[in-house]
């Protein structure tokens, strides 16, 4: 689950303040950059919008790729509306953007951040044909204690969100989505957990992931949990010192950057 929130400058209209998203003006929309013949989907993490994984995306489209990445539905409206949505809509979503995205390209890479990491393996699963997976911060395991966890569970039916920590960080790019974390989402986000480490051994593709040293959302076990899991014989694993969870936004986006270009393309060539 993203929780990382970076604030902007005090907005001057009351009733902007009022909205339930941190940094409203960034574009947050599903969007499609047309490239050439090797596509990236890019998914964002929970409560998060697109606009986490546009920089990223950038990168990629400048670089050559067709690059795809879907609002997941409940993401972009409100945390009430994230609340009556189920991660069988979340799959269904990243299926239609993938198969898409498959009628432009012949050969698509899928990645995600946080909770986006999971959707990326859970497609990656349905798909052997996909070209290879890129986890930034992937959440398999949230770094909050089981009593937290388990809170989350007892409170879901009765209390609509809890509020997150707010951590401001002006060095990194802004971040968009909720200002509460929505429990009954957070709850299908636990069974999408569940779900997706059963599909581990399923997974035989290329495989990278990036994590931050300083992440305080998930285990930093996450990783070592993906890797001991697959099946894929192409692995590769790397640390960002000085970032924190939305580490596709923070202080070494660049070298996240570099390193995902430089495993695609040798991937590709």
């Amino acid at each position: 689950m993203s929780q990382k929130i970076i604030k902007l400058e005090s907005l001057e209209s009351a009733n902007t303040m009022d909205l339930p998203l941190v940094n409203p003006e960034l574009e947050g929309t599903s969007f499609f950059l047309e490239g050439g013949d090797v596509g990236v989907l890019l998914l964002h993490g929970l409560t998060a919008t697109t606009a986490e994984v546009r920089p990223l995306a950038k990168r990629l489209h400048n670089a050559g790729f067709t690059v795809s990445s879907p609002l997941l539905p409940g993401h972009g409206t409100t945390p009430e509306n994230l609340n009556q949505t189920h991660r069988t809509e979340w799959t269904a979503a990243c299926e239609k953007a993938y198969l898409e995205l498959k009628k432009k390209c012949s050969q698509i890479f899928v990645g995600g951040e946080s909770a986006g990491g999971l959707l990326a393996l859970h497609l990656a699963s349905e798909h052997p044909e996909i070209k290879g997976i890129l986890l930034f911060a992937p959440a398999m395991r949230l770094a909050s204690s089981f009593l937290y966890t388990f809170f989350w569970v007892l409170a879901s039916p009765f209390v609509l969100s809890i509020q997150k920590n707010v951590e401001d960080n002006k060095d990194c790019m802004a971040w968009q989505g909720y200002k509460v974390n929505p429990l009954k989402a957070g709850v299908q986000l636990l069974k999408l957990q569940r779900e997706t480490q059963l599909r581990l051994c399923r997974i035989y593709q290329p495989i990278l992931i990036i994590q931050a040293n300083l992440d305080k959302t998930v285990d930093l076990k996450s990783g070592d949990m993906i890797l001991q899991g697959v099946q894929s014989a192409v692995r590769e694993s790397h640390w960002m010192e000085k970032s924190r969870h939305v580490v596709i936004l923070d202080k070494e986006f660049q070298e996240v950057a570099e390193i995902t270009l430089k495993f695609i393309e040798k991937l590709i060539h």
